[in-house]
């Protein structure tokens, strides 16, 4: 094995202006032209040193962690060498969830939109069979997919492999974690001997060590080496802040900080709609950008944030991929990222072109251990910083009055709104100084123009600690009836055929459950894993659609057949004689004692 170490970057679009050119690497037009109109003018590192060995028919395992632009290094290279001919897939890609099949097959359809014919199709849980199976039979050249679901068309023999050219496993690592280590080596043993095959991974572990030596053809391995440091001319603060407060926090910010264009970092694309209403219905200047948004609308609203017509953005980490804005002179991680290389990537959007750059990370008291490893990965120690308090934020509202008036005296429309005002007064005998303020009132738009001090807590009585005597449940019903404590949701328990003796953790659970019935993690109560089984607590009213689905999803090659916990089986008694009768109806022979 051949191997190849390069360094990372800090996000797709910040390319090695000094290495090779796309055209230099041998890429054919059609796919040029795609690179140019998606605004890629040089390659990353992993790309630079994956696609040419990709494109001489090599095997390639590739160590990288996500945002260094590996989906371009395998997708150029596949593009380019596959046969756009029949219905039979041509190429293959599993991910690990369907967040990220959506995403690869999104960025093969990028790459693909020169070359006519050419069909790609993501498949994964949670989605309907329907639209599924209609995009097999008009047939797929690429097809972008989920090893439970793939596993799952395999049996039912609406997928094809024997036709494929290629298959690349993307964050092979998390896929493992998940519990699909069979599945995926079933997949790898049902498709075609000569197939070309590239890994990707963040770690090499013992697994995917075997895997590839088992599975690829003297394979190139390139390590892309994690950056995990932050630039100095960007200023790193942080705050302790509960997730309720979270909103308010962010205004008293919003009101105090002197900043030029901000970008607000969340985890969930429904989060970056959300708090993005929520800032314009409190007069901000804000948009969102995620995975679903239109790449039009997309480049519309970057254009709004660069010409100065949009102020705050709004973003996941895979929207704000490749973005790059000089005015961006403040990052906010709205929510903690799980990742080291997730922090820097975010806070890199700032400090472009030689300017300084404020970032600004919102810690919850449970997330103190994140911030922790924050500080040790990067080896740069954030600054705490206290909320600006409401004197600081009303003084600013009135500083702010005041410039606001300062400028609008050097308007070309003064003396035309002197004049009305002075005939205004004259004929009503009002004081300047009361027609003023009824214009600034009028011009407010909002209840107080002061923020109000927060009310004093209340103290709460003392809890009776006094043992009460529950009600016992009915074995006969299902277990269930708790709420998530997060989202109020009514929970259920229900029961997997998958426990201890499958060596299954939470996160493989959590991993297959939320992939395969397309659940969010936020939807998951309390696991128990048992020696044979494990009890899962998901919201009690699942849809029929999910619900089948996840019978057959599958956790360590195992079936969970999913269903309802009855709870332990109902303890009776028995009085001796119907324990003889249960035994046989016959009284067991006292034995005699010895002389």
């Amino acid at each position: 094995m051949s191997t190849n170490e390069v360094d990372s970057v800090s996000g797709d679009n910040d390319r090695d202006t000094d290495g090779p050119s796309f055209a230099d690497l041998g890429i054919d037009d059609r796919i040029l032209a795609a690179i140019a109109d998606v605004g890629y003018e040089s390659p990353s590192p992993i790309q630079a040193a994956t696609i040419p060995p990709l494109l001489s028919g090599a095997d390639v395992v590739g160590l990288a962690q996500t945002g260094t632009g590996k989906t371009a290094a395998f997708a150029i290279p596949i593009l380019m060498g596959l046969e756009a001919t029949g219905r039979t897939p041509r190429a293959l890609v599993l991910a690990p969830t369907r967040e990220l099949a959506i995403q690869v097959a999104e960025a093969f359809g990028r790459y693909a939109a020169h070359i006519p014919g050419l069909h790609v199709l993501p498949i994964y849980g949670g989605q309907s069979y329907g639209v599924q199976l209609s995009g097999l039979r008009r047939g797929a050249h690429v097809v972008v997919g989920t090893p439970g679901r793939v596993i799952d068309h395999l049996e039912k023999g609406t997928l094809d492999l024997s036709q494929l050219q290629y298959l690349v496993l993307d964050e092979a690592d998390e896929m493992l974690k998940m519990g699909f280590q069979e599945d995926v080596e079933r997949i790898l043993a049902d498709t075609p001997s000569d197939k070309q095959v590239a890994l990707f991974s963040a770690t090499m572990p013992a697994a995917i060590r075997k895997i590839s030596k088992q599975y690829l053809h003297d394979p190139v391995e390139i390590t892309v080496k994690a950056k995990t440091s932050t630039a100095t001319n960007i200023s790193q603060r942080w705050v302790l802040v509960s997730h309720q407060r979270k909103l308010d926090a962010l205004t008293r910010v919003l009101e105090v900080e002197s900043f030029e264009a901000m970008i607000i970092f969340v985890r969930t694309k429904q989060a970056t709609e959300e708090l993005a209403e929520k800032l314009r219905a409190r007069g901000f200047s804000a948009a969102a950008i995620n995975g679903d948004i239109a790449q039009n609308q997309r480049e519309r609203t970057i254009g709004q944030l660069k010409s100065g017509a949009l102020d705050i953005l709004v973003a996941t980490d895979v929207a704000a991929r490749g973005l790059d804005v000089d005015r961006i002179s403040h990052v906010v991680n709205y929510d903690i990222p799980h990742d080291t290389e997730s922090y820097v990537h975010r806070i890199g959007r700032t400090g472009r072109a030689g300017r300084s750059g404020e970032a600004l990370l919102f810690v919850a008291p449970r997330e103190r251990h994140l911030l922790k490893s924050i500080e040790r990965a990067t080896r740069h120690p954030l600054t705490e910083m206290q909320l600006p308090s409401v004197e600081d934020v009303n003084a600013q509202r009135v500083t702010k009055f005041g410039d606001a008036i300062t400028e609008n005296l050097t308007s070309a429309n003064l003396p035309l709104f002197r004049k009305l005002i002075e005939d205004y007064e004259r004929e009503h005998n009002i004081p300047l100084a009361d027609i003023a303020a009824a214009l600034a009132v009028g011009s407010y738009d909002g209840d107080n123009f002061f923020m109000e001090p927060e009310p004093e807590p209340v103290e709460r009585p003392q809890r009776d600690r006094t043992p009460r005597e529950r009600p016992a449940r009915r074995f006969d019903e299902p277990v269930g009836g708790s709420h998530h404590r997060a989202t109020g949701t009514e929970l259920a328990t229900y029961r997997i055929s998958v426990g201890k003796r499958h060596r299954v953790v939470p996160g493989a659970i959590v991993g297959a459950i939320a992939n395969e019935g397309g659940l969010r993690r936020s939807d998951f109560g309390h696991i128990s894993i048992r020696p044979d089984h494990s009890l899962v607590e998901l919201p009690a009213q699942l849809p029929e659609e999910t619900l089948e689905a996840l019978r057959r999803t599958r956790i360590s090659g195992v079936l969970i057949q999913l269903q309802l916990d009855q709870g332990p089986p109902q303890q009776r008694t028995f009085s001796r004689g119907q324990r003889r009768e249960r035994e046989g109806g016959k009284r067991p022979e006292r034995r005699k004692p010895r002389s």
